[in-house]
């Protein structure tokens, strides 16, 4: 189940950055779509980044240093508080992330059309029924 799990991720991942890479975004590598996906167009605490994706603040924080050297996102003073920064997407950012969603939505709709769209929608439950059960489980 593992190994099927990561031939998916690494497939999908192939293919939606090939796409990226032709539509204009050849810099962006998936580490960075880990912050991308989870980027609003009012951006992000690099905490709540974190908590999103699951990884240290420290890994969040190299994975924006590269995309606001790239120019996809930029800092901002947060203006709820002055002491924090917002992450927050550029145009060539904002233009990323939809391009990526679009691209997202096709192969979906490829596999939906592949599978029957009842057969997808099962797949699609009992994929995420079997990543929350791994999540839940009782370690004892």
């Amino acid at each position: 189940m593992g190994m099927l799990a990561g031939q998916l991720m690494r497939a999908l991942q192939d293919e939606l950055f090939e796409r990226l890479a032709e539509q204009g975004h050849p810099d962006v590598r998936p580490r960075h779509g880990s912050v991308l996906a989870f980027l609003g167009r009012d951006g992000a605490r690099a905490t709540e980044l974190a908590a999103r994706t699951g990884q240290h603040k420290q890994i969040v924080g190299t994975i924006v240093d590269e995309l606001a050297a790239l120019g996809y996102v930029r800092r901002e003073p947060d203006p709820d508080d002055r002491r924090a920064k917002r992450v927050v997407p550029t145009e060539h950012g904002l233009d990323e992330i939809a391009k990526a969603r679009a691209i997202l939505a096709d192969m979906e709709h490829r596999h939906a059309d592949n599978l029957g769209a009842d057969r997808y929608a099962a797949f699609k439950e009992a994929f995420a029924e079997v990543v929350r059960a791994q999540r839940d489980r009782d370690p004892s």
